[in-house]
């Protein structure tokens, strides 16, 4: 495939309507201004650690959600991302209660009880109570309103790279992340492209678009990555026809299974990033009509469904519905074995 010269994409970082969003900054990147003693802090350890252990099995019974096994590390990982000195307060013995020195943490006491509590009683996911999460290489911002990338999604990445292996033009052309969310996909893919190499990522959500930006900006990434708000599609027509990649993890869960979802994701999840309409698929089909204008020829494409009954729907969806338009379509199992993603390529 030939790549001829593409034109300019919007230099700024992030391309919306002027909203204002309060960005939350992850917890370990605050700097450690409050105070308190090391008695009140094993206080308030002990304390989590009760609390957390009364949890048992309760929430897998009901939801297939954490036990109290996995809050325990949860909980050190917050005593890590909160305290400047966390091993030091996480190795020593906890008999000792009187000790009236002073330690430094990022967030109040206050908070951190507050914080704890939201995550049991609540069931507010671990990572919007410390702010982030740990992604192939990467930490990235994210915070009420933005999907929480998901460790198979990082299989998105791993086949573009293949893609790229294959044909070594793709790597200095124009891509896109179509519903970014925390701009996961962008910013791993935009590691993996040449000098050249550009990713425009789009979200409808104000909110998402500006913690893409900002992860954006943390891994220095702004001549590489433009975020742009707005529906799919809609923010990318000036370059249409000049992609030489798409990807795209969006909402494919039917509305109706959104209620028994895991409470740390049906209750604090955005909504719009997981409901895909009555089949899970509104999003997906849309994402397979808009793809031929899109790309380039030979142009590829890697989306991310429910599982085999959407992937096995789609792939027949296209060699159908869309015969001639695309070659290579096929079917790709995540970690589980779960035939989670569809990709392919425009045809020449």
């Amino acid at each position: 495939m030939r790549l001829s010269f593409i034109r300019p994409i919007s230099c700024c970082s992030v391309s919306s309507p002027a909203t204002s969003v309060k960005l939350q900054k992850p917890l370990f990147l605050r700097p450690p201004t409050f105070k308190t003693t090391i008695s009140d802090l094993k206080k308030w350890h002990l304390w989590a650690k009760s609390l957390t252990c009364s949890v048992g099995s309760t929430f897998l019974e009901l939801d297939n959600g954490p036990d109290s096994e996995l809050l325990l590390r949860e909980l050190n990982w917050l005593v890590e991302d909160a305290i400047q000195t966390p091993k030091s307060f996480l190795q020593q013995p906890h008999k000792n209660y009187n000790d009236n020195s002073s330690v430094s943490i990022r967030a109040s006491l206050e908070q951190l009880y507050m914080l704890w509590k939201q995550r049991v009683e609540e069931r507010r996911p671990f990572q919007y109570v410390v702010g982030c999460e740990h992604w192939r290489d990467l930490v990235l911002s994210v915070q009420e309103g933005v999907l929480i990338p998901r460790p198979e999604t990082e299989l998105i990445v791993d086949l573009v790279n293949d893609a790229i292996k294959e044909n070594e033009e793709l790597r200095e052309g124009l891509w896109a992340d179509l519903g970014t969310g925390s701009g996961a996909l962008a910013i791993g893919i935009a590691r993996i492209l040449g000098s050249s190499g550009r990713v425009v990522a789009t979200d409808l959500s104000p909110v998402a678009a500006a913690v893409a930006s900002y992860n954006v900006q943390r891994y220095d990434l702004e001549e590489k990555v433009h975020v742009k708000q707005g529906s799919w599609f809609e923010p990318l027509r000036d370059n249409e026809g000049e992609f030489v990649g798409l990807v795209s993890n969006p909402p494919y869960i039917p509305s109706k299974d959104i209620g028994g979802l895991q409470a740390e994701v049906g209750r604090h999840e955005p909504r719009l990033a997981l409901d895909g309409g009555a089949s899970g698929m509104n999003d997906l089909i849309h994402l397979c009509d808009g793809a031929f204008s899109m790309l380039k020829p030979g142009g590829f494409f890697a989306f991310e469904t429910n599982g085999d009954e959407q992937s096995k729907f789609l792939v027949h969806y296209i060699e159908t519905k869309k015969q001639g338009n695309f070659s290579k379509v096929k079917m790709v199992s995540d970690f589980a074995g779960i035939q989670r993603f569809i990709t392919g390529f425009r045809g020449r």
